[in-house]
């Protein structure tokens, strides 16, 4: 049997014991220790690391089995192992983190099957490799889920339909609604914090940022929580070390969502020059789902919604008469009380936060790719008819013409621009002014199939010139 030896900086962690082998053996194995640094190696008396899942900032993860069970269970073993040169301050900040995580994943993981349950959570004092000196190491076993993260879901798949990023915003908003209604707020969703099983149910994972709500009006001097944060998902009020609230939560889920829907980095979605979102234009969404992830976007906490259970309500299907409801700002809701204000780091405040854009009830409604693209079509398809019509009537060639084929085409522009014709009036109005100009066309000589060629070509080229000016204005939009 293999062990893995969770001492950092092992030379050599990979151990085998053939004798481990017997299961009577194995039960009843007092200890075994590394044989590179000499390392104890069954942690608690029970549990046999098997191979490194992966580290972070804070500790590293290991894929253990439980040998005090019937089949060996499989289990996630968490080891506390700060890097960088931290200050006893952060030390003691980062400590506190890591038991705070195990004390969450007790009180939360075993009420709620999208949080994984908590086993067991203990330090190992051993000696250190330094002469004279004794290592303390700190561990917390929890439950083991078999699948990938979306992150890797992501880059192993591609984006995610609007269907099935639905499905993610639904469910993680059911375990968010739970954690909130329990007096936490997680305040680290990312994909990379939201496993798949095998069987497709997801987990939220990592409560080590968790943070614990008080008492209505219990706030502290400071009214301040600790700096910690994942870059492009924390809203402004936690990255300038201000009060979080659920609403925090929603921001990140938010945009773990348009990550999913465009396959972009946040960085990349978000326009720094207006101090906004800009990620409409690479993902086709319907209104209702635009509409809440602007709302749950915003810059101030008020102004999204205050709940896990609004954001369901407003993605629930509405009769035709009626809009999503994008209820009103309300009041902030209980506000955090952090661990020890004299023991928090340092945090540099960042720029001032912007005045939030105006209610997304209030957007016009934009144009799909596919409804600007159509609509440019339809606009070539209707001047190379009109074109030829005005061409053989008794006004000929001429600027007056010219004029009055202007104004047609401009009229249509501007009945698709505030909505009058779209969709199927598009093919509608087309193929009646088709069938309208077909005898005077035949009368003029021009055949059926020549005045068809001729009025695809100005719809294609239509086309190509609204696809180049889009180009274009994405390019400029991104570099200025």
């Amino acid at each position: 049997m293999e062990i893995y030896c969770t001492r950092p900086g092992c030379p050599r962690p990979e151990n085998f014991f053939t004798d481990l082998d017997d299961k009577v053996t194995l039960q009843t194995a007092q200890q075994k220790f590394c044989t590179a640094c000499g390392m104890p190696l069954i942690l608690a008396g029970r549990y046999l690391p098997s191979k490194l899942l992966g580290q972070g900032g804070f500790g590293a993860a290991f894929l253990a089995r439980d040998r005090y069970t019937p089949t060996m269970r499989e289990c996630v073993v968490k080891q506390f192992q700060p890097s960088g040169n931290l200050s006893p301050q952060q030390l003691k900040i980062a400590q506190n983190l890591f038991a705070r995580e195990a004390e969450v994943l007790e009180q939360l993981g075993r009420h709620h099957p999208q949080i994984p349950d908590l086993f067991a959570f203990f330090p190992l004092s051993t000696q250190s490799q330094k002469p004279g000196e004794e290592d303390q190491f700190f561990y917390l076993v929890q439950e083991f889920i078999d699948g990938q993260n979306l992150e890797e879901e992501l880059a192993d798949k591609g984006v995610f339909s609007e269907a099935e990023a639905l499905d993610v915003l639904r469910e993680i908003l059911n375990v968010l609604k739970f954690v909130h209604e329990n007096n936490s707020i997680h305040r680290d969703i990312k994909p990379s914090n939201i496993m798949r099983e095998r069987n497709g149910r997801l987990y939220l994972l990592d409560f080590g940022a968790v943070k614990q709500q008080v008492n209505q009006g219990a706030v502290t001097s400071t009214g301040s929580s600790t700096g910690i944060y994942s870059m492009g998902f924390a809203p402004p009020e936690q990255m300038s070390g201000a009060q979080v609230y659920p609403s925090t939560d929603l921001y990140a889920l938010a945009v773990t969502v348009i990550i999913l829907l465009t396959g972009k980095d946040p960085g990349d979605l978000y326009d720094s020059y207006n101090n906004q979102w800009a990620w409409r234009i690479y993902a086709q969404v319907s209104d209702t789902l635009e509409a809440v992830l602007n709302r749950m976007l915003l810059p101030t906490p008020n102004q999204r919604f205050s709940s896990a259970q609004e954001v369901m309500d407003a993605l629930e299907p509405q009769s035709p008469t009626q809009t999503p409801p994008i209820t009103p700002p309300t009041p902030p809701p209980t506000p955090i009380n952090p661990p020890q204000p004299t023991s928090q780091p340092p945090i540099n405040p960042p720029q001032p936060i912007p005045q939030p854009p105006p209610p997304v009830s209030a957007k016009k409604k934009g144009f799909s790719l596919l409804e600007t693209l159509g609509g440019a079509a339809f606009t070539g398809f209707m001047g190379g008819l009109l074109s030829f019509a005005l061409r053989s009537s008794f006004l000929g060639l001429s600027g007056i013409s010219v004029g009055l084929l202007g104004m047609i085409i401009g009229g249509l522009v501007y009945a698709q621009y505030h909505r009058w014709i779209e969709g199927k009036d598009l093919l509608i109005f087309a193929g009646i002014a088709l069938l309208l100009m077909l005898i005077p066309f035949l009368r003029a000589g021009f055949s059926f199939t020549f005045v068809m060629v001729i009025a695809i070509l100005a719809g294609a080229a239509a086309v190509s010139i609204t696809t180049l000016f889009r180009l274009v204005y994405l390019l400029l939009s991104r570099f200025l």
